[in-house]
């Protein structure tokens, strides 16, 4: 039985099944070839065509509308199989995209997933579509197209992801930080994690998002973890010094401030430890609820301090 042992030989990297590649490549060919292991072998079904990869730059290549979404995301590498049923027509595209790290994939994972979507227990998460599923898994998010399933596609699906989670050592969990958010009427699986150019500034950044609905108001809640309390200070206080220089001044409230804004409308957000916290988009009216739940945001920050 052959192994994926290296063996270094004159310069050269000796891998399993007989792969020969220069050790100057050792680290790019290797984490490849990991990467590549991950594609589904199911039995009845074979890889119709060589395996596809690409890195980010040529990402577009493969997928040129959507490339920078990913690349933003701090992308490393994608690997596409194609899989034929043995005896039929059915046929399942697999794409394994390698973000570097859970919080990234779950980002991406975030903005393309939507709250009414049938969610499944694969991975970390995942989400399956007409003749399409989804899932997140520690590093990897992971795309699947099924062809001339019929009546089969789902259960085609839901195979190829289990045979792919099942190769995974760690699948990993959501952001902890998730559990800052309150409950009461967030909207399940409306969050998102933003890691450059938070709420459109570039000084804001690994910011997370939900969605609310509650007493007849559509608001949005935010959290950003900085690397200190000092950073999150300084980002706290360009934030409000953004909107001071255009006239708008903060009205400081017993849990933070609040701020008025075209576009946000009612803003309150506040600075706790090393986080920056906020409630947008109230509706003049609502401003009590705003500062409810930023309380509660606050009060959970606090909570967490102590464990």
């Amino acid at each position: 039985m052959r192994t994926t042992a290296m063996i270094k030989i004159a310069g050269w990297i000796l891998l399993g099944w007989g792969i020969l590649v220069p050790a100057a490549v050792e680290g790019s060919q290797a984490g490849a070839l990991t990467l590549n292991s991950l594609l589904p072998r199911v039995a009845g079904w074979t890889r119709a065509e060589e395996i596809q990869q690409y890195r980010a730059e040529t990402l577009y290549e493969y997928i040129d509308g959507a490339a920078e979404a990913y690349i933003g995301y701090d992308f490393k590498e994608l690997v596409v199989g194609q899989f034929r049923a043995d005896g039929s027509k059915a046929q399942v595209t697999a794409e394994i995209y390698d973000m570097g790290t859970p919080l990234n994939a779950f980002g991406i994972y975030s903005v393309e997933r939507f709250p009414e979507s049938l969610f499944l227990d694969i991975g970390v998460q995942g989400y399956i579509e007409e003749g399409s599923l989804n899932f997140l898994a520690g590093r990897y998010y992971v795309k699947m197209l099924c062809y001339e399933g019929g009546g089969k596609t789902d259960s085609i699906l839901k195979s190829f992801a289990a045979d792919i989670t099942g190769k995974l050592k760690e699948i990993g969990s959501l952001p902890a930080l998730l559990r800052i958010f309150p409950k009461d009427g967030r909207i399940v699986n409306s969050e998102k994690f933003i890691l450059r150019n938070f709420l459109g500034f570039k000084f804001l950044g690994g910011g997370y998002m939900a969605g609310f609905n509650q007493a007849g108001q559509d608001f949005e809640a935010f959290l950003i973890e900085a690397k200190s309390e000092a950073d999150a200070g300084s980002m706290f206080a360009r934030y409000v010094d953004n909107f001071a220089k255009s006239g708008r001044a903060a009205e400081k409230k017993p849990y933070g401030i609040h701020l008025k804004d075209s576009y946000l409308k009612n803003v309150f957000a506040a600075h706790s430890g090393r986080y920056v916290c906020g409630i947008i988009k109230i509706k003049d009216g609502g401003e009590t609820l705003g500062e409810k739940y930023l309380e509660l945001m606050v009060t959970a920050l606090k909570a967490r301090g102590k464990i």
